[in-house]
């Protein structure tokens, strides 16, 4: 079976088995998987080689993704302390992969920035027990949707030449017909830091229309990771792609009602995503 190709392969292959940092984003993606819906994750080789390219969390959504898996820990007795680090066993692969990090030593310096915010109260020494505070239940319950008041409709895409047409006949006239503001990120004009800016833009955003269409370099890791943290955000996503490649798309995006649109009659995209934003999202502020 193919997974269990991918699992020799991820034991053997050095460039994984070589370097922590890919594992543990391997491992945010299988997390962010079981928080979606998917009961038994799989590990395969197109899982691994997309774990190689796709860039690391910034460490500020790594600190929050710990707290979320305090909270989830904590869903049964709120204010109970909560360990982070088994005082018995010395187990902690729960935070480890939840947030992305590497060893002990990373646990440690993302708890004290949670302890520093006031989301947790650290009562085991060295940070073993974790206490979350009503600050941190009110920090997790701000992140968990884009507002519902937003005009904004955030745009993952490959950013090419040849996906212009696709953007100016389709996708943006189907969202600002609906009454939304699509937002490009690069086209933003103030953009700072590009992944933090990525992140606070896909919260801000009502949904999110996800493209896979991709060149002949593969898949864009980039596109799909923001489909995926918004999707953890249980913002509403709206899956695109060019004919010629849907059969391309990972798998596990497959289950998700693709609208497909074909080279050359890109404007024909406008009508279906324009229904299908008006069915799923309703009109939005925008709408006169």
């Amino acid at each position: 079976m193919v997974e269990y190709d991918a699992l020799l392969r991820l034991q053997d292959d050095p460039t994984v088995k070589d370097d922590p940092k890919v594992k543990a984003r391997l491992t945010t993606m299988l997390v962010d998987e079981r928080e979606q819906g998917v009961p038994w994750p799989r590990v395969t080789i197109e899982r691994i080689e997309e774990a190689k390219k796709v860039d690391p969390l910034p460490v500020p959504e790594r600190a929050e993704r710990l707290l979320r898996y305090l909270v989830k820990c904590s869903a049964e007795e709120i204010g109970s302390a909560i360990p982070i680090r088994d005082a018995q066993t010395s187990e902690y692969r729960g935070a480890l992969a939840w947030s992305e990090s590497t060893g002990w030593d990373e646990i440690v310096f993302l708890s004290d920035y949670l302890s520093k915010n006031g989301w947790v109260e650290i009562v085991g020494i060295p940070n073993t027990l974790a206490i979350v505070t009503v600050d941190g239940y009110a920090r997790i319950d701000s992140l968990k949707t884009g507002s519902v008041d937003s005009s904004q409709a955030f745009v993952a895409m490959w950013f090419d030449d040849k996906m212009n047409d696709a953007y100016e006949k389709g996708i943006k006239p189907a969202i600002e017909q609906s009454g939304y503001t699509p937002m490009r990120i690069d086209r933003k004009p103030d953009v700072d830091k590009l992944d933090d800016d990525i992140i606070a833009e896909i919260r801000r955003s009502r949904f999110l229309v996800s493209d896979m269409t991709h060149g002949d370099d593969g898949a864009r890791g980039s596109v799909y990771f923001e489909a995926g943290f918004a999707m953890g955000l249980r913002i509403p996503i709206i899956y695109t792609c060019r004919s010629d490649l849907i059969d391309e798309v990972h798998f596990d995006t497959r289950q998700y009602a693709y609208i497909v649109w074909k080279k050359g009659e890109e404007a024909e995209l406008q009508r279906p995503l324009l229904q299908r934003i008006r069915a799923r999202i309703g009109e939005g502020p925008n709408k006169a």
